[in-house]
């Protein structure tokens, strides 16, 4: 093997059972990514990019701080949560219905083998916002273990929690690296290039929305797990944004901003491993803007609801605070579907 600038030259030695012909089944060498260590990175961010940081994060902290919505944000949280995942899952190809994953949350023995997975989406960033409100530290381990929790209850499950021990790729085809668009690190770098990544999080000394936005990009880079990267890497910056305080109460859904636009998203992500400080502020303009359309959006969002809520309260004709009508409205923006049987156990009807 010869290193060349980034990348390590490799051989592949193709499976005896190769399918594609003659070619499949031929050895060839390719070009794995080696990626820049990030722990001690100093990220130097231009006045504007710098800007666009500090709104992102002045909207996330508003979103969280303003007491007359604060009460619809708590109960929307779920909802918000949910968005996210759906639109994380639909960046990776997986394409479901809000109305599908509400259903599938209510009685999850009949949902679809999608909207379980969106489901384990959904447990996999609770579990990431757990660990970045409680952990003083983020390690490997809380990364496999956020990936147990995704596919934990999928087709997938054997892969659930398990870090790469071989080669993996993005693009191209499934049998070989041959025509992929992207080769992260050998396996055996994998390790060294996470444990580099969480000493990276663990730093108070970068501005939380850059530091989500490099963190993202590296682990994505990184590539450590055979399948749900993308999801996972997501999850991580629902991490950092709690554990640095920015998003005590509610993550706004970025990867619903980011999914509107993949191919500037994944620009953004390719042009962050050049590593150059312009290429990485580049970057983090892009995830910055995304978070401040986001906070602004989910900030809309629940001004919004709080309306309809009180126009259902209006409607309801409700005399007295506290009521099982009054109950049963406030529980619609956390439980938009709810039974008979549902609303009792919640306390909501008489």
């Amino acid at each position: 093997m010869a290193m060349t600038n980034r990348t390590l030259k490799r051989v592949w030695t193709p499976a005896d059972a190769a399918f594609g012909g003659r070619r499949s089944v031929r050895t060839f060498t390719y070009e794995a990514f080696l990626p820049d260590r990030i722990a001690a990175l100093e990220p130097t961010l231009p006045s504007d990019v710098a800007n666009v940081v500090t709104e992102a994060e002045v909207a996330v902290r508003a979103m969280n701080a303003a007491p007359p919505r604060l009460a619809t944000l708590e109960a929307l949280s779920q909802q918000l949560l949910r968005s996210e995942s759906v639109a994380s899952s639909r960046i990776e190809g997986l394409v479901v219905s809000h109305r599908r994953v509400a259903r599938a949350a209510f009685d999850p023995a009949a949902a679809d083998a999608t909207a379980r997975t969106v489901l384990g989406n959904i447990r996999a960033m609770e579990q990431a916002i757990a660990l970045g409100a409680a952990a003083p530290e983020l390690r490997s381990k809380d990364l496999a273990a956020i990936h147990d929790t995704l596919f934990r209850d999928t087709p997938l499950a054997s892969i659930a929690g398990k870090i790469r021990t071989s080669q993996n790729w993005i693009g191209g085809s499934d049998d070989s690296p041959r025509r992929a668009q992207f080769i992260p690190p050998p396996e055996d770098r994998v390790a060294g290039l996470l444990d580099d990544l969480c000493a990276f999080v663990g730093r108070d000394d970068v501005p939380a929305i850059a530091q989500a936005a490099i963190a993202h990009a590296q682990f994505e880079t990184i590539h450590p797990f055979a399948d749900g990267n993308g999801r996972v890497g997501r999850c991580l910056v629902h991490a950092i944004l709690r554990r640095r305080g920015v998003a005590l109460v509610c993550v706004p859904p970025i990867s619903l901003v980011l999914a509107t636009d993949q191919p500037a998203y994944v620009r953004g992500l390719t042009t962050f491993r050049s590593y150059t400080p312009d290429m990485i502020a580049s970057w983090v303009a892009t995830f910055a803007q995304a978070t401040r359309t986001a906070a602004l959006g989910a900030t809309d969002l629940a001004d919004r609801i709080a309306a309809l809520l009180a126009r259902l309260r209006e409607k309801a004709g409700l005399r007295r605070s506290g009521s099982a009508a009054e109950q049963l409205i406030n529980a619609l923006p956390s439980e938009p579907v709810l039974t008979v049987a549902r609303g009792g156990d919640r306390g909501c009807l008489l």
